[in-house]
């Protein structure tokens, strides 16, 4: 398998996918389905499948030290053990219902960086217009203690990726915007919002992961059916071309990290479109000639 010949694996017709990772000890993929309100864990070696109803929308999903999951609901970020009850460790934004939680990733140092939105997720689930920038970004700790990591405010937060040098990169897909940041340490918070890459022309910036040489792999969502990898820079280094229209997450997985799979979405199309695109939504997998690096766990 080469790069151009990344392929369906799983046709899992997620309305709309995320939060792709890899648990590398039991060679396990985990994802969300937002709105399809469900947590899929697949065996891409044998495809072996199973999937966890949630009561509401449920927004990303990490790996623990301790074998379980830290999951991303609505509001809040909970501890889960596979197949059990979410316990609330923390829960963001009370006060404002209008948002709700959307990317989440753990970060190197073990804590969970979870982003905001307005919510775009009707009642019906059909889409809701964001009319302003409500999103804003957070650091969860394992004793549950949820920190604001800056002020600048984001449309739809996407992306969270942290560089060798140690550059914090996040994305807001409304802007089609790759922003880069460096971490304060001693005031525990973002410093200023840098442009990283900007003006990409197919699709808008979803979900990322990194490879081993600290390149951005980057889902081009809203129809750029493509990934960009992305030089630590800021430039674009290659497109992948991927046969599915909205992917929406990545990760490298597999014995040697070395596969990359991606997750994608079928959120407002029409069924003329699905039709014609049946695997949208669905997992996909290439073998890009370079690998990742292991997921970071919780706590």
């Amino acid at each position: 398998m080469h790069e151009t010949e990344a392929g369906l694996i799983f046709d899992a017709r997620d309305v709309v996918g995320e939060s792709l990772v890899w648990d590398d000890r039991c060679g396990r993929l985990v994802w969300v389905d937002i709105i399809g309100r469900r947590i899929h864990r697949l065996n891409p070696s044998t495809g072996a499948h199973e999937n966890w109803p949630t009561d509401d929308l449920v927004t990303s999903v990490g790996l623990r030290a301790d074998g379980g999951a830290v999951v991303g609901l609505r509001k809040a970020i909970a501890l889960w053990d596979f197949g059990g009850p979410f316990g609330t460790l923390a829960t963001i934004e009370a006060d404002r219902p209008g948002t709700r939680l959307n990317e989440g990733v753990v970060a190197p140092d073990g804590s969970f960086w979870v982003g905001t939105m307005a919510n775009n997720i009707g009642p019906d689930d059909a889409p809701l217009a964001i009319a302003s920038d409500e999103g804003r970004l957070y650091r969860v700790g394992s004793n549950g203690k949820a920190a604001s990591l800056s002020e600048d405010r984001f449309g739809i937060t996407n992306t969270m990726a942290w560089l060798p040098d140690g550059r914090f990169v996040t994305a807001d897909t409304t802007k089609n915007a790759l922003y880069s940041y460096e971490w304060d340490e001693k005031a525990g918070r973002l410093g200023e919002r840098l442009p990283f890459f900007t003006g990409f022309e197919r699709g808008l910036p979803d979900g990322s992961c990194l490879d081993a040489d600290g390149y951005v792999w980057n889902c081009r969502v809203v129809g750029g059916s493509c990934l960009a990898r992305i030089t630590p820079d800021g430039r674009l280094d290659r497109i992948v071309e991927l046969p599915c229209s909205w992917p929406t997450s990545c990760a490298f997985g597999g014995a040697g990290l070395d596969t990359l799979f991606v997750t994608s979405a079928r959120f407002t199309m029409s069924a003329e479109q699905l039709a014609a695109n049946p695997s949208e939504g669905g997992l996909f997998a290439l073998k890009p000639g370079v690998r990742g690096v292991a997921a970071n766990r919780f706590g």
